[in-house]
């Protein structure tokens, strides 16, 4: 029986023997991700091997040289477009700021005409009439503002003579129109205004009209003592 188990075993009918390696796992892996990147470093070398035959890597060098070329000039066109840019506001600041300021000084020049022209117009004013003698008004001036409520007015009066003796009187201002479609009138509130002055005075001021009151006479009159010496009157 011992035989026969023997010579079986040293037979080609002996059963089949299989031989493992004890490598752990991990090394296994290790071993296959080596081999694989080996072959995947040939592959690499053979593919650039393959542009470099065929030519295709030298027109990509060039092309990727020109594109840096080109977007070194347009970089440069860039800078120069915002210089100019930057220029061009600057000057156009410039430009601006100066117009104001020469519009400021037009206004400044316009309004000093004006003051001018005023001041003209009360020397002017102060010029003697011809045959005129004692107190006298000149440049009655009154004008309705404030949307109708309010009447501005303005009084010159002068003695057009040399060493004139000093005036001292008063100034009684009366206004006339219509209230409500009826004739009516009215004087300074507080009465009129006392006076004093040798050569010239200039005297003004603001009333304060009643509602839908229509003015159409101002009346200007010089009284010194009970003498009335000087009498104007305009109409609006």
């Amino acid at each position: 029986m011992r035989f026969r188990l023997l010579r079986r075993r040293l037979t080609i009918s002996a059963p089949r023997m299989a031989v493992r390696s004890a490598m752990p796992w991990p090394l296994r892996w290790a071993s296959a991700a080596i081999v694989l990147g080996f072959c995947a470093a040939i592959a690499l070398w053979a593919f650039e091997f393959g542009k470099d035959i065929a030519g295709l890597d030298t027109g990509a060098k060039e092309e990727l040289l020109r594109l840096r070329i080109d977007m070194a000039k347009l970089r440069e066109e860039r800078d120069k477009a915002q210089s100019i840019f930057n220029t061009s506001a600057s000057l156009i600041t410039a430009e601006k700021a100066t117009q104001e300021r020469l519009t400021a000084q037009v206004k400044a020049l316009e309004s000093e005409n004006r003051a001018l022209r005023d001041d003209l117009g009360f020397f002017e004013k102060l010029m003697p009439a011809s045959g005129a003698e004692g107190v006298t008004i000149r440049g009655l001036q009154a004008e309705v503002v404030g949307g109708g409520s309010q009447l501005k007015w303005q009084v010159l009066v002068i003695q057009p003579v040399k060493n004139a003796p000093e005036f001292r009187g008063k100034l009684e201002m009366s206004i006339a129109g219509t209230l409500n479609g009826k004739p009516w009138m009215m004087e300074l509130p507080g009465g009129a205004q006392p006076l004093r002055f040798s050569q010239y005075r200039r005297v003004e001021g603001m009333v304060d009209l009643p509602p839908q009151a229509v003015v159409k006479n101002v009346s200007a009159k010089l009284v010194e003592g009970t003498a009335t010496r000087a009498v104007q009157s305009i109409k609006l």
